[in-house]
């Protein structure tokens, strides 16, 4: 196995002082020729546009509809169909970004890379640590989700697991729960399929993806056969505050969009494909999201699905009467979630071989294995601590702290977007948001409105997150840190202008 240089560290008489070293940005052309090691190391080039955008649609389709969308009609009631198009907005927007950014670094790193080469190392790492937290407790989320799924069909066949293996401990709702099985053997097994190869990872993603595509458009089917429009009056029981409120929530349901843009080492033409497969992921999803939403509603008064942890599959159930249906919709949800857990567990660990490339965390995430082309030790002990916080912690919590920290990161991408439009308009870009920078600066007041309608509790969560990431950056990143061992006269000769 190989692994990136070792950064090299200088005495502390040579180090910059704490607030120049925050500033220090890595340069675009580094982080391009740092690709060009990776090959070298390893990884391999197989990905083409169709690849890149099942990626995106993979990390992202499934996980909301299948798990979010009984949490947010509560909240939104027959309006939540708004909720997810107020989320896919402020999603889009973000995506224009993102697409802009791929084009000119299309590298591993996702918004951390955009942001180390505009904003800082300061802001890079805390969007590289806001990224550790979307993916790897998005996927803890989803695989929560698998399991209420599997369980609710089984309930169906008159079966049910144990409570001891149900969920984590301490829940009122699940007394007795020791472990979530269902969600570890999700992350496990997804875990061990990502330590074969990103190739063959790919090619059982692109098959799932066209399973969930084809049992959403099923459910919306059989849900149009039991439609009434009456369901949908009144439209804003709760208000437009109930809309926005559901429209942070459902924003989870978008995450993964950006999944494409962690395969930028992977990817044949990366500066072309990139920016084509984050808009072409974020229409497919946004269509499929805004037709079963609707479809649902149709099909079952909103009051009804506060009682409903599966709705999906309950409806099927209701309308048929057929188990048969419900035993195959309920198969391929599992198997739909189960590839959003391979492509977001893939992006972190991308994600985390980008930062011990830089030294920001350390080497053991950066080792590629020769023989797979992946990470392997990273993968695995991703995989290990995400499939325990899968196995122990309810959906809730984790689907709301991961939404506020991928708000956090793609405002910093935005304002990534505004800052090499003024700094370097030299640069080729293969993709260029519209109308200047007008789009960025929407896509960054409507993240940063979505992030204050999140509750108390989980901005107190992503505070402590913080103060936890702060404490190993200065533990151990900044002393770490490639470009923070670069002499001051080094540096300004390697940073772009």
């Amino acid at each position: 196995m190989t692994a990136p240089d070792s950064p090299t560290p200088g005495s502390a008489s040579e180090r910059p002082g704490f607030a120049r070293q925050l500033g220090r940005r890595k340069s675009i052309s580094s982080m391009i020729e740092d690709t060009r090691d990776s090959e070298s190391q390893g990884l391999r080039r197989t990905f083409g546009v169709f690849q890149l955008t099942m990626i995106s649609v993979g990390a992202t389709l499934g996980t909301g509809i299948l798990v979010i969308l009984g949490e947010a009609v509560p909240i939104a009631g027959p309006a939540v169909w708004l909720a997810f198009i107020l989320a896919g907005i402020t999603a889009l927007l973000s995506a224009v970004s993102y697409a802009e950014m791929a084009g000119m670094v299309p590298v591993s790193g996702s918004s951390y890379s955009y942001s180390y080469a505009t904003l800082g190392e300061g802001v890079a790492w805390v969007c590289g640590w806001c990224l550790v937290l979307e993916y790897a407790v998005s996927v803890a989320a989803v695989a929560v989700g698998a399991a209420d799924y599997v369980n609710e069909t089984l309930r169906i066949f008159g079966l049910s697991l144990p409570p001891s293996l149900t969920s984590g401990p301490g829940l009122p709702e699940s007394p007795g729960g020791v472990i979530n099985l269902s969600a570890l053997i999700v992350i496990v097994l997804a875990t061990v399929l990502l330590m074969r190869g990103a190739k063959e990872s790919g090619v059982v993603n692109t098959i799932i993806v066209f399973v969930k595509l084809g049992i959403l458009v099923f459910f919306a089917i059989v849900a149009f056969t039991a439609f009434k429009a009456g369901h949908f009056e009144p439209l804003l029981p709760m208000g437009a505050a109930g809309v926005t409120a559901a429209a942070s929530s459902v924003f989870f349901s978008y995450i993964g969009f950006d999944a494409a843009s962690t395969a930028g080492e992977e990817a044949k033409n990366p500066n072309r494909d990139l920016p084509r497969a984050i808009i072409l992921s974020m229409v497919i999803v946004t269509s499929m999201y805004v037709l079963v939403a609707i479809a649902a509603i149709g099909a079952r008064e909103w009051e009804w699905f506060s009682d409903s942890k599966a709705p999906l599959v309950q409806i099927i159930h209701e309308i048929t009467g057929s188990n048969l249906a419900v035993f195959i919709f309920s198969a391929a949800a599992v198997l739909a979630i189960f590839s959003v857990v391979i492509t977001v567990l893939y992006g972190q660990s991308r994600i985390l071989l980008t930062m011990s490339r830089d030294g920001m965390v350390p080497r053991i995430f950066g080792i590629v294995s020769p023989r797979t082309g992946t990470p392997l030790a990273g993968t695995l002990i991703t995989g290990g601590l995400v499939a325990i916080t899968a196995a122990l912690i309810p959906l809730g919590e984790l689907a709301n702290a991961t939404s506020i920290g991928t708000l956090f990161a793609f405002c910093l991408v935005n304002i990534a977007v505004i800052y090499l439009r003024v700094k370097r308009p030299d640069l080729e870009r293969s993709f260029k948001v519209p109308f200047g920078p007008v789009i960025p600066i929407l896509g960054a007041l409507a993240c940063a409105f979505l992030m204050v309608n999140l509750g108390g509790t989980t901005w107190a969560v992503f505070g402590l997150w913080m103060v936890v990431g702060a404490l190993i950056y200065f533990g151990y990143s900044r002393r770490h840190s490639r470009v923070g061992a670069l002499s001051e006269s080094d540096y300004r000769s390697s940073v772009d202008t």
